[in-house]
């Protein structure tokens, strides 16, 4: 069996996740890691053993990069490797925006004969799938999607990014039918920025919209803990029947499943002409190894 051909592009949480499922697949192999600044691989927790580069470019045959990048910096990434005939996956996280950003993928993509898998982790991804599910089976109703309590990566990485912060922590905390608060705990670099850090981050698209308080810390990593999780309900009608109710439940370490939903999309990108796609038009079949034939006897 030719195996599929991966590069790592970052290394922090969500990396490390994807170097793990990459070695836990039987159909991939790593074959490095691309850092801004490979001086870094060793504090950044990259095995001795991965080839470590500061461009793609300095490796060959690469069918599938992982992005492992702020959700802000995916769109740039992922042109100029589409460019360059190089599929990506990435976790893009700013949902009012995905469907913008796969526009402008799909273009880049076809033009480059690679495949965007765009959004590819538990919320958007998988949750995403569901939610399609559920209304499939209850046509008429509401769904709600509550998250946590736990750490939302996206969310900490955009407080990460503004001036003054040194180190930070989101935490979601749900409330019910899908409204949440968002608890920020901040360390700073000079204690009187304060003030201007707390408005930026509740003026930022990512907590704007939320009940959002944010705690001055004098260590964040003693807060840290990487478990979230999901309730997410639906109510509805099948037909013209009532009262159809339907509840899913899942507590998870976020970056160790995001990863892992990144790497089976990586092998359905390879399965998938050229373009841009969502999670939502992957056939689910395709994120699995092995044959359709024995796929399907396993689990029809």
């Amino acid at each position: 069996m030719q195996k599929i051909k991966t590069v790592i592009i970052g290394y922090r949480n969500i990396g490390r996740g994807v170097y793990e499922a990459i070695q836990a697949s039987p159909d991939m192999q790593i074959v490095g890691v691309v850092l801004r600044d490979k001086s870094t691989a060793a504090a950044k927790g990259v095995p001795p053993q991965l080839a470590v580069a500061e461009h793609v470019s300095e490796f060959t045959g690469v069918d599938v990069a992982f992005l492992c990048v702020p959700s802000r910096s995916v769109p740039g990434a992922a042109e100029e490797l589409l460019s360059a005939g190089i599929s990506t996956v990435d976790s893009y996280d700013i949902h009012g925006d995905i469907y913008d950003v796969k526009l402008r993928l799909e273009k880049v993509a076809k033009e480059g004969n690679s495949v965007a898998i765009i959004s590819a982790g538990w919320d958007p991804g998988t949750d995403s799938m569901l939610r399609c599910m559920l209304e499939a089976a209850a046509p008429k109703g509401i769904t709600f999607t509550n998250f946590g309590p736990g750490m939302s990566m996206g969310h900490t990485v955009a407080v990460k990014a503004i001036a003054g912060v040194k180190d930070a922590l989101s935490v979601t905390i749900p409330l019910g039918t899908g409204i949440h608060r968002r608890m920020v705990y901040v360390e700073l670099h000079n204690p009187t920025d304060a003030d201007t850090v707390s408005r930026a981050i509740k003026n930022d698209p990512y907590f704007i919209n939320d009940e959002t308080h944010v705690k001055i810390v004098d260590d964040v990593n003693a807060l840290t803990d990487k478990g979230h999780g999901v309730n997410m309900v639906r109510k509805g009608v099948s037909g013209t029947t009532d009262n159809q109710f339907f509840e899913f439940n899942m507590r998870v370490n976020n970056p160790a499943l995001t990863a892992q939903v990144m790497v089976s999309a990586g092998r359905a990108a390879m399965r998938q002409g050229a373009g841009c796609y969502t999670m939502l038009e992957i056939p689910l079949i395709d994120l699995l190894p092995g044959s359709r034939e024995d796929i399907i006897r396993q689990m029809v």
